[in-house]
């Protein structure tokens, strides 16, 4: 394992790539220089010998060379006398062994001294029969008992345009072939040589490559850990030290854009952990991974099981979240009844799908908007159009019937027809009282009522409500008590506005109070410095249940009986706002056969603050 983790390393593979790179360029080099050195020797020693064997011949060709016994003596021995001359004189060239042959192929002399007894044998080589037959080119080699490498060339002797003999030369090739051993064995050094200093100049040269990226490499560990103070030394200008440069430049820009991550992704947590809406958001298979404190809070959660999908927190059906991961965008209403809360919860839930570039759709984002006020506004609306529909059409009604009624003949009976204009006069001042109170109405919503505030005597302001109402009470047998505290005896309001809530306020009490009972108004100043102007009665009182609503414009307790007494259903709303236009607020306690009491707060404006 430790060599396989050996040659892993880059310095270990640049080494053995340079030395293989050398040794095959070496022995490229020495099979070329060597195969063509050997060419060389050859060639150079054979034509050595053709040379040699050229003048030989040259020599013998003027010469008798016949072996016939009829010859001569003294020609016999003449020729033998001159033979053994000529093969003295090339005995040592090259160390050759030389043969003169006549025309039949018998040994007429040899140069080597060992084999005299060959002379006037037959040599049957091929190469002779060759030469005698005219062949002027005749070499070969062979590999004789001695695992010696011989050269063998024969050539013809001519005389007067006639064969008369040939040469046959024997050459050892043993110096030619050792020369090239010793050529070998000096090329063989001088790679292990080369080779040797070639590795310790790759371990030296790859060292100043392998170095820079083993800390480039301890770097990118250190940044991987989330260590970015650590810099990579830079060695030099080339490629390495530019990657160096790179790469702490690299490294200071991730910490730059980790950083504004981070800030970025506190931001939004802190964005997300604030929002008005709830949010939550899955994963690609629709888990819930991420929620807010408000959608926790919206669904009545303190914290969601590992693995629980968004149709199970939501509490509704799988097909809405299963489309919106096919990547289709929706939105659905939801009402939600929590233990804590005294009304349902409705809230819009806005699905969208989290794209990302390479996946699709990577998850869901549900966004939760509380449209409980939303959905009350509306509903008051609706309620409201109605109320008024019913409440313009029930006078309508009412004087198109009288008047259909005149127009049939009723008109032509005073009696009769002076009740049915009383009565079409009595629709028409209530169609007046509507359309007034929603007038106010109209500018307290639109803030176009404005106060004009003045000096006001408390105890005469309320004595003039009682006088208003003194042919009512003197009816009912009511009677009445005013106090107001010594220390309180004026103040700034709208004395306008103060009057109509005052009368609406009495006017409710004398009409739900039984004959022979009572009303006690008071006014003083609390500790909180405001004006408290409290209507006491001992009515028929306000059921619990209606206690919440009796402030809604049209809320009747009993929608019936306070039509017929005349009553609009908006008394109560518009006293509200005057009281609120004041900076003030009205309460109403309220026990059923018992009595009500409606406390009007009124902060106390010192004097000089406001002009009249």
């Amino acid at each position: 394992m430790r060599g396989v983790r050996l040659f892993r390393s880059i310095q270990v593979k640049l080494i053995m790539m340079v030395l293989l790179l050398i040794l095959i360029a070496v022995q490229l080099i020495g099979v070329y220089f060597i195969s063509t050195m050997k060419t060389s020797l050859i060639n150079s020693f054979t034509s050595n010998l053709n040379d040699q064997a050229n003048l030989l011949t040259s020599v013998l060709s003027g010469q008798s060379l016949s072996s016939d016994s009829n010859k001569d003596a003294n020609a016999q021995a003449g020729t033998e006398a001159m033979l053994s001359t000529v093969m003295r004189s090339f005995d040592t060239i090259n160390g050759a062994q030389i043969q003169v042959l006549d025309a039949g192929g018998k040994v007429l002399a040899t140069s080597n001294q060992l084999q005299q007894t060959n002379i006037g044998s037959k040599n049957t080589s091929l190469l002779v029969s060759r030469a005698l037959q005219g062949v002027r080119d005749n070499e070969e080699e062979f590999i004789d008992e001695d695992n010696t490498r011989n050269k063998v060339i024969a050539k013809p002797i001519f005389s007067n345009g006639k064969i008369v003999g040939a040469i046959y030369i024997v050459a050892s090739m043993k110096d030619l072939y050792q020369t090239m051993e010793g050529i070998n064995r000096i090329f063989a050094s001088a790679t292990l040589i080369a080779l040797g200093l070639t590795a310790i100049l790759g371990i030296l040269l790859a060292g100043t490559i392998t170095s820079p990226i083993k800390a480039l490499t301890r770097q990118a560990t250190a940044v991987a850990e989330g260590r970015f103070d650590e810099r990579v030394p830079v060695f030099g200008q080339d490629e390495i030290g530019q990657l160096s440069i790179a790469f702490n430049d690299m490294t200071d820009r991730l910490s730059d854009a980790l950083s504004i991550n981070e800030e970025e992704k506190e931001k939004l947590s802190s964005i997300l952990a604030n929002m008005s809406d709830g949010v939550l958001a899955t994963d690609e298979l629709g888990q819930v991974i991420v929620t807010n404190r408000r959608a926790r809070g919206m669904l009545g959660i303190t914290e969601l099981k590992d693995g629980a999908t968004l149709s199970e927190a939501l509490g509704i059906e799988k097909d809405p979240i299963a489309n919106t991961l096919q990547g289709q965008e929706s939105s659905l209403l939801l009402n939600r009844d929590l233990d804590d809360q005294e009304e349902d919860l409705v809230f819009r839930v806005t699905l969208t799908p989290i794209r990302s570039r390479d996946k699709g759709v990577a998850g869901v984002i549900a966004v939760l908007h509380d449209v409980t006020e939303m959905e009350k506004l509306e509903q008051s609306r609706r309620e409201f159009v109605a109320n008024v529909s019913h409440e313009l059409r029930t006078p309508l009604t009412t004087i198109k019937s009288y008047a259909e009624a005149l127009d049939d003949g009723a008109l032509d009976e005073p009696p009769l027809a002076d009740r049915f204009v009383g009565v079409i006069r009595s629709e028409t001042e209530r169609m007046i009282r509507l359309v007034t109170d929603l007038l106010h109405l109209s500018r307290f919503d639109s803030s176009r009522n404005q106060l004009r505030r003045q000096k006001i005597d408390l105890i005469e302001m309320l004595e003039e409500v009682v006088d208003r109402f003194s042919f009512q009470l003197r009816q009912k047998a009511i009677t009445v008590s005013v106090k107001v505290e010594n220390k309180q005896e004026t103040a700034w309001l709208d004395r306008d506005g103060i009057d109509q809530v005052l009368d609406n306020l009495v006017s409710n009490a004398i009409k739900y109070t039984l004959d022979g009972g009572s009303i006690d108004i008071s006014a003083k100043g609390n500790d909180v410095g405001q004006l408290a102007i409290a209507i006491k009665d001992t009515g028929i009182g306000i059921p619990k249940k209606d206690l919440a609503r009796i402030f809604e414009r049209f809320y009747r307790v009993d929608k019936a009986r306070s039509r017929n007494m005349g009553g609009t259903g908006l008394g109560l709303s518009i006293a509200r706002e005057i009281v609120r236009a004041h900076g003030g607020s009205i309460t109403l306690e309220s026990e059923s056969n018992v009595g009500t009491v409606v406390t009007v707060l009124l902060p106390i404006v010192p004097e000089g603050s406001e002009t009249a």
